[in-house]
């Protein structure tokens, strides 16, 4: 029996891409050679990423002005990569930590200049999104982590700000309609949401590239990579046709339709978190996330118990990071409602037992 993926990544990717992908690895698109071996030069590669970033800015809507990007490094890459495009030797970056990847993006933007963290949840170990003054325009750019998946908050409503907004949206990208303009510059590791590990989509309004007036490393300036369409060099080729097989499926599926899904999946498995005796959500509830869900056990001694019934049910990868302990149910776009229900009723049969 298939297993229920509640991994917070590499995580669940629709069943039809997977088809698709490992029918590609043996024969990508007749061409008789597998999409492990094909030329990223060839003329049937160069459709797939040019689709893929077309189909990125149809499900954004994003305007003319605004690039996509396929490339490698992985989400920690851009962790430096925005400083070095956007942060002035002379000026200064915003930053709001919400947990150990925003933490991770301030340790390394301040390798390249003033960094200001305005903004902390760590005195509450990051359960919760924290209020933000208006930021001003003395900052080059204000960055912050749409969702934390190892804590299990997400933001809800975007901080404003009079400087350009940069976001790491890692694990709730393509989870919802976004207005993707109130962002200048956006991230996202594939592997949640988009496709296999490896491959790194980056969205940036080009207006505000090429301000800061520093030398910047050909791999990591944003402008190379747009003027060679993300094949400066050979670009995680499987990776990439697996976001475009996923962006297909999203689109077939419809953001409005995905979003709806999502909020379902996650109000279905809070709703039970907070009705059943046994459990405790960890997060605020207005900051919770949609896409990590986050819990505790009120009898700590049957933490190991619950794990294994859970995966005797075939419910696997629900425990939770070290830094929270307990348990955390990814459910990503391709997580099925009834992947949540069948959750829930571990839940509720655990409940029946323990209580």
């Amino acid at each position: 029996m298939k297993k229920i993926n509640f991994y917070a990544g590499p995580a669940i990717l629709p069943q039809e891409v997977f088809e698709q992908a490992s029918a590609a690895v043996l024969n990508f698109k007749d061409t008789g050679l597998s999409v492990l071996e094909i030329s990223h030069r060839s003329a049937a590669f160069e459709e797939v990423i040019e689709e893929a970033r077309q189909l990125v800015k149809e499900l954004l809507n994003l305007p003319p002005h605004y690039e996509v990007l396929f490339l490698g490094g992985g989400t920690s890459m851009q962790f430096c990569q925005v400083p070095y495009n956007l942060l002035r030797p002379n000026g200064k970056a915003a930053y709001i930590n919400t947990g150990v990847w925003s933490k991770n993006a301030i340790h390394e933007a301040r390798l390249f200049g003033l960094t200001e963290v305005i903004a902390s949840s760590e005195d509450g170990n990051f359960s919760y999104i924290p209020d933000v003054p208006y930021v001003g325009s003395e900052y080059d750019y204000l960055h912050i982590t749409t969702n934390n998946t190892i804590f299990g908050t997400q933001y809800h409503q975007l901080p404003q700000c009079d400087c350009p907004l940069v976001a790491d949206m890692s694990s709730d990208i393509f989870s919802k309609p976004i207005d993707a303009t109130r962002f200048d510059l956006f991230y996202a590791g594939a592997q949640k949401n988009l496709g296999p590990a490896g491959v790194t989509l980056v969205v940036v309004n080009t207006d505000i590239l090429g301000k800061t007036d520093r030398p910047i490393p050909t791999m990591l300036d944003y402008r190379i990579h747009i003027k060679k369409g993300s094949m400066f060099n050979t670009p995680p080729v499987f990776s990439v046709y697996g976001c475009y097989l996923t962006l297909q499926w999203i689109k077939k599926q419809g953001l409005t339709a995905i979003g709806n899904q999502n909020s379902l999946k996650a109000t279905l498995l809070y709703d039970e978190i907070d009705r059943n005796s046994l459990f405790t959500a960890t997060a605020r509830p207005q900051d919770r996330s949609q896409m990590n869900v986050t819990f505790t056990i009120n009898k700590p001694d049957l933490e190991k118990n619950f794990l294994q019934f859970a995966q005797e049910n075939n419910c696997v990868g629900i425990k939770g990071h070290r830094l929270v302990g307990g348990f955390r149910a990814s459910i990503y776009n391709a997580m099925p409602v009834e992947g949540v229900k069948t959750l829930v009723e571990v839940m509720q049969k655990f409940e029946e037992m323990y209580a």
